[in-house]
């Protein structure tokens, strides 16, 4: 039972705790996970086949040559907070149209957050209730033994 708890919150915490970083340096490789924000001009040259409302496009890099980027497209991003899932999609994204880029990294931080989050809530469910045999006994005073079950004297 602790080996599945443990891979549970193994499994979370490499789930959920990634972070979009500023792409620093070096040059993005095909196969990144990356996000781009869009630009005033980038709203209106995608709009028709986007959205009009589009603040951020993230996705897996597959080229980039000097006119932008071909990108896998995963996620979009509205300007007013809201998001559209796509599945894989891909647009070609020209370099007057972006803004910052960023890159998909794990976070160490979360991750170590995360677990310490989901093994304090596991081991609180432990100790209260009878799961392993300690907690709080139901009726403290008469001991429960198979002759009271029975009905025996």
């Amino acid at each position: 039972m602790r080996r599945s708890a443990v891979l549970t919150v193994l499994g979370l915490a490499l789930m959920g705790c990634y972070t979009l970083k500023p792409v620093s340096g070096v040059e993005p490789k095909p196969g990144s996970k990356l996000a781009f924000d869009v630009n005033d001009a980038g709203r209106v040259a995608l709009g028709g086949s986007m959205g009009p409302e589009i603040s951020q496009v993230e996705g897996v890099l597959l080229e980039k040559d000097a006119q932008g980027y071909l990108l896998s497209v995963s996620n979009v991003r509205l300007l007013r907070g809201g998001e559209q899932v796509w599945s894989g999609e891909k647009v070609r994204l020209a370099n007057q149209y972006l803004g910052t880029a960023y890159e998909r990294r794990f976070s160490v931080g979360r991750s170590v957050g995360l677990g310490v989050v989901g093994i304090g809530g596991f081991a609180a469910i432990l100790a209260t209730t009878s799961l392993l045999g300690i907690g709080q006994d139901p009726s403290p005073g008469t001991p429960d033994t198979v002759n009271q079950r029975l009905g025996r004297p």
